[in-house]
């Protein structure tokens, strides 16, 4: 069988027409080297391009940021918890002795000093009472003193033996019991001007009195079941309870290992803040530590004290306290817009003399208002950029505008 010089594969319209077969292989040959110089075209267009975008970038001037030195200054760490204002005395006022309460003598709400008058019960029935006892007392005397006159009488006539001894024991027993009724009538007459006192009632303590519970013009009782007649709250100073975290509490006392009680904490400085207030101004002392952790919590009952002289620190107040941690130490102090995070480290960019930026990591201490204290990885000579960090990189030439920063972080 002759050789067919087209396979089976090849279409039907091509082996049944051999001269459009031909054509087509001759429009073939003439396209091939077409495409062929339409691609070195492109891909000399695309390296001209190419060419062009790197010169662009080579022609784009530095970008400019705002570099500043860090604020060099000793810090303490301090650890913040939440808590509230208690008073140091708190006292409910009530009467001692029973009747109508006749006066009030406070304004509600108004600072009272210890022993200043608040109310008073009516006084008549007590004044009797005392009158009273006086007469009975002064009658007791007038007894014993006649009985110490008829004892001595006895003395003598038993001297002479002119009077039998059972007279002379019955004279001496009569003084005996003259004198035990002047003690009696004393002791009543102190309880009739005790009772009388006691219808003045005054202040315990000093500090903020609440308004009055009763009004004039009620009976009050005595004893258990006593009326609260009003509430002083001691103001100055005033207390702060917080509860620390069982490895705040194992710091503070490793930082005090080796000293006489390593376990008495009294006496660390703390801080206050009211809920208005953005720094702690109010400067005090941890004066109590819980003997125990509380198991359902994992705390442990911290208290600070503070003084209270204008009446600002009103007890219940919310507060956030904080107690120094670590003792003053030399650090490099940033605004935190200047730190950056890398996975788990912290670093800065810093500007070389040649405006060069360098990757430099450091190691953080504490907040210091706006600012963030670095402990290590910095020098004090040490161009930082704070302002224009975003999308530099190392060895990047930068126009740094060279700027001082203030203790709130601003230029």
């Amino acid at each position: 069988m002759p050789h067919s010089p087209h396979p089976a594969s090849t279409p039907l319209i091509y082996r049944l027409n051999p001269p459009l077969l031909r054509l087509v292989d001759k429009q073939r040959a003439s396209v091939i080297p077409a495409i062929i110089r339409a691609g070195l075209i492109t891909v000399t267009l695309a390296a001209t391009g190419c060419g062009d975008a790197v010169n662009n970038d080579a022609s784009m001037p530095p970008p400019g940021v705002k570099a500043a030195k860090a604020i060099a200054q000793e810090v303490s760490e301090w650890d913040e918890f939440t808590g509230r204002v208690a008073a140091v005395n708190t006292v409910e006022v009530r009467a001692r002795v029973s009747g109508f309460l006749e006066k009030q003598n406070f304004t509600a709400g108004s600072t009272v000093k210890r022993g200043d008058l608040l109310f008073v019960i009516d006084q008549k029935p007590f004044k009797a009472q005392l009158n009273f006892a006086k007469a009975e007392l002064e009658r007791a005397k007038v007894k014993a003193d006649l009985a110490k006159t008829d004892m001595k009488r006895a003395e003598n006539l038993s001297r002479a033996n002119a009077i039998s001894r059972e007279e002379y024991d019955t004279r001496r027993e009569t003084l005996r019991e003259a004198g035990a009724a002047v003690a009696s009538a004393e002791a009543n007459v102190y309880t009739a001007q005790l009772n009388l006192d006691y219808s003045e009632i005054r202040a315990p303590i000093a500090g903020r009195i609440s308004r009055e519970m009763v009004t004039v013009g009620n009976l009050v009782n005595a004893g258990g079941d006593a009326a609260v007649l009003a509430t002083i709250v001691a103001t100055d100073p005033v207390y702060v309870y917080v509860d620390a975290d069982e490895q705040s509490v194992l710091k503070y006392r490793r930082k005090r290992l080796g000293s006489a009680d390593a376990g008495d904490l009294t006496g660390i400085p703390v801080q206050l803040a009211l809920a208005d207030e953005a720094d702690f101004p109010h400067a005090g002392r941890l004066d109590y530590v819980a003997p125990q952790e509380n198991p359902n919590t994992g705390t442990i009952s911290l208290r600070g004290v503070f003084a209270n002289p204008d009446g600002l620190l009103s007890p219940g107040l919310f507060a956030r306290m904080r107690v120094q941690g670590s003792r003053p130490y030399p650090a490099l102090l940033l605004p935190e817009r200047a730190i950056s995070a890398d996975q788990a480290q912290n670093f800065v960019w810093v500007v070389k003399p040649d405006n060069q930026l360098e990757y430099r990591t450091v190691t953080l201490g504490a907040r210091v208002g706006p600012l963030r204290a670095v402990t290590s990885g910095l020098n004090v000579d040490d161009w930082v950029v704070v302002e224009g960090g975003q999308k530099l990189k190392a060895g990047l030439s930068v126009d740094p505008e060279r700027i001082e920063l203030s203790a709130q972080g601003a230029p």
